[in-house]
C-alpha cells in the first residue's frame, strides 16, 4: 500500500462518524489534496468550543463562514460577532466561479450556491435589531467585574442593588444607577447610613468615574430597554434552517470595553437561562466571537476569571463558543484549555517573536507522523488550515492539512438595497428598535426628594409660623400686663393728676413769698 492509500485510509478511518457531521474539506499530504480524504467535525462534539486562527488574508472568515452555512442547514442558529462587517453576505447565494469549482473537485465535494435566513443585529445606532440589557440584569457582581471596582467598591455596589430590591426600584439603565449612588451620599446619606451602614463619597466617586469611562464607549444605549430576549437568538425558519444572527460591530473596534461588557452579559444570561441538555447529539447555539482579542486584552484578571469560567460551564447548556483571532497566544491559557476544534490557517514569521509564537503553537496540536507542525503552519496557503477536531467519543482526530472548502454564500458585503430589504422584513425589528423609557430608579428618587424637599419647605413655614403666633403673644401679655399695673396703683393715679400738681404749685408760692 502506497504512502497516499495508507494516508487516506488513516485519514477515513479517523473521521468515521455515527452521528451528523459537517465535511469541512479535504486533507493534503506534500501540498497535494487527497481527493475524498474528508475533514469532518462531528455536530455532537461542537458545544466543546473552537478556536479559528491566522495570519490577516489566509481565510479565517471564510472558515467560520463555511461552519455558519453547515450549522444553519443542519438547524443550528448562530451568533455572529462581525467586527470587519464582511459576513452580511450570507444573506445571498454565492456568485459562482470557476476556481472554486475547481477546490471543490479536488476536495471531493458538490458545490452548491445558497443564501441563508439572515438578522442583522446592533449594539449601536447602525441598522439593526437594537440589542439592550438593564443594569439590573447584569447583577451587583457581574457589573462590579466589568467596572473592575475594588473589594469595598464592589460591596458598595451590592448595598445599592440591595436598596433598590427592598423599595422595588428598577434600575433599568446608566442614569438610573448614577442617581442612586448620588443620593446615597446626598439627599438620603441618613436613610442608607441608618439601614445599611455609612457609605464612603469617595467610593461612589470612584464607581462614577468608571461609568462614566464605560458611558464613553457608548455603553449608555446598550444599557435600557427593550430588553433582549436571548430566546430570539434560537430560531429556526419554516424550513428548519437555523438563524445567522450576524452582530454589527464595525464601529464599536475602538471600543472594547462595551464590546466585552456586551459578551458578558449575553454569555451570563445564556448560561442563567438555558436548560441543561446533557450529553445531546446537536449544539443549541454556536456563537463566533471575530476579533476575539478586544475582550481579552483589556480584560481586568477578573473579566478574565469570568470569562473562563463561563466558557468551562456553558458548553452543558448545549451552546459552543469559537474564538476568532490572528494568533492563538491572543487568548488565555485558561480558555484554549477549554477548546476542542482548531482550525489553524497560516502564520507568518517576519521576527523572532513570531517564530517562537508560532513555535508555541505547533505544540498545541496532537503530533502527526505526516506533519512537521511547525514548517506547515508557515506553509499553508489561502483556504488551507490545520484542523484538529473532537470525535464523538472526545478523542483528538488526525491532525489534518486541509484544503478548505468554499462558502456556499456571498463572500462579500450587503448593498445597502439589500440590507434595506432584509431590516423591513424582520419581526426582530419591529420587537426592539422601540425605545422604552418607563418609571424607573431616576424618576422615583427625584419624587423623593422632591416630596422631601416640599415637607422640609412646609415644616419651616410651620415653625416659621409657630414661631411668629409666640411672639405675637408675649407681646400682647407684655402690653396688658402695663395697662393693668397702671390702672391698679391709685397713689400714682392721685400723684400726676392736674389738680394735685396745681395744689403743690399754689403752696410753693405761698411758702416764697414769707
Amino acid at each position: 500500500m502506497s504512502n497516499k492509500d495508507t494516508f487516506f485510509k488513516y485519514i477515513t478511518e479517523g473521521n468515521t462518524t455515527k452521528g451528523d457531521f459537517i465535511p469541512v474539506g479535504a486533507a493534503m499530504l506534500d501540498s497535494e489534496t487527497i481527493t475524498g480524504a474528508h475533514v469532518k467535525i462531528p455536530l455532537k462534539t461542537m458545544n466543546r468550543h473552537g478556536l479559528i486562527a491566522g495570519a490577516t488574508g489566509t481565510g479565517k472568515t471564510k472558515s467560520l463562514q463555511v461552519l455558519a452555512e453547515n450549522l444553519s442547514d443542519k438547524g443550528v442558529p448562530v451568533l455572529l460577532m462581525d467586527i470587519k462587517g464582511d459576513l452580511s453576505g450570507l444573506a445571498q447565494p454565492s456568485p459562482g466561479h470557476a476556481k472554486i469549482d475547481e477546490r471543490h473537485e479536488k476536495i471531493g465535494l458538490p458545490f452548491e450556491a445558497k443564501s441563508f435566513p439572515v438578522e442583522i443585529l446592533t449594539l449601536s445606532e447602525q441598522d439593526g435589531v437594537r440589542l439592550r440589557a438593564t443594569v439590573s440584569e447584569f447583577g451587583p457582581v457581574l457589573l462590579s467585574r466589568i467596572l473592575d471596582l475594588s473589594e469595598t467598591q464592589t460591596g458598595v455596589v451590592a448595598v445599592i442593588f440591595q436598596y433598590c430590591d427592598d423599595h422595588q426600584m428598577p434600575v433599568l439603565d446608566l442614569k438610573d444607577f448614577k442617581k442612586i449612588l448620588q443620593y446615597a451620599t446626598q439627599e438620603g446619606k441618613d436613610e442608607f447610613t441608618e439601614a445599611y451602614g455609612r457609605i464612603s463619597t469617595a467610593s461612589t466617586g470612584a464607581i462614577l468615574r468608571k461609568i462614566v469611562e464605560l458611558e464613553q464607549q457608548g455603553a449608555d444605549l446598550f444599557f435600557g430597554e427593550t430588553s433582549f430576549d436571548v430566546d430570539d437568538l434560537l430560531r429556526v425558519n419554516n424550513e428548519g434552517r437555523g438563524y445567522i444572527n450576524i452582530m454589527r460591530l464595525t464601529d464599536i473596534q475602538d471600543r472594547p470595553k462595551l464590546f466585552s461588557t456586551f459578551m458578558l452579559s449575553l454569555l451570563a444570561e445564556i448560561y442563567s437561562t438555558f436548560p441543561e441538555q446533557g450529553d445531546s447529539d446537536r449544539p443549541e447555539l454556536i456563537i463566533f466571537i471575530d476579533e476575539a482579542h478586544l475582550i481579552f486584552n483589556e480584560a481586568s484578571k477578573a473579566l478574565l476569571s469570568q470569562i473562563e469560567s463561563i466558557v468551562k460551564l456553558i458548553r452543558s447548556k448545549g451552546v459552543g463558543l469559537y474564538f476568532v483571532t490572528q494568533n492563538p497566544t491572543d487568548v488565555p491559557e485558561g480558555v484554549l484549555g477549554q477548546l476542542g476544534l482548531k482550525i489553524q490557517h497560516a502564520l507568518r514569521a517576519f521576527t523572532a517573536k513570531d517564530r517562537k509564537a508560532i513555535k508555541l503553537t505547533a505544540e498545541n496540536y496532537p503530533d502527526s507522523e505526516y506533519y512537521d507542525t511547525t514548517e506547515v503552519l508557515t506553509s499553508l496557503g489561502i483556504g488551507e488550515a490545520l484542523v484538529s477536531a473532537l470525535d464523538e467519543k472526545g478523542r483528538p482526530t488526525p491532525l489534518a492539512a486541509t484544503m478548505m472548502r468554499a462558502p456556499m454564500s456571498r463572500m462579500d458585503v450587503l448593498t445597502e438595497t439589500e440590507l434595506g430589504s432584509l431590516l423591513s422584513n424582520s419581526k426582530l425589528v419591529k420587537k426592539y428598535n422601540k425605545t422604552v423609557d418607563r418609571e424607573s430608579a431616576y424618576e422615583m428618587l427625584n419624587k423623593k426628594i422632591e416630596l422631601a424637599e416640599t415637607e422640609e419647605a412646609k415644616e419651616k413655614v410651620r415653625q416659621e409660623r409657630e414661631a411668629l403666633k409666640k411672639a405675637q403673644s408675649k407681646q400682647r401679655e407684655y402690653s396688658t400686663t402695663r395697662r393693668k399695673s397702671t390702672a391698679m396703683n391709685p397713689i400714682v393715679k392721685v400723684l400726676t393728676s392736674a389738680t394735685f400738681i396745681r395744689s403743690v404749685f399754689s403752696i410753693l408760692t405761698k411758702v416764697i413769698k414769707k
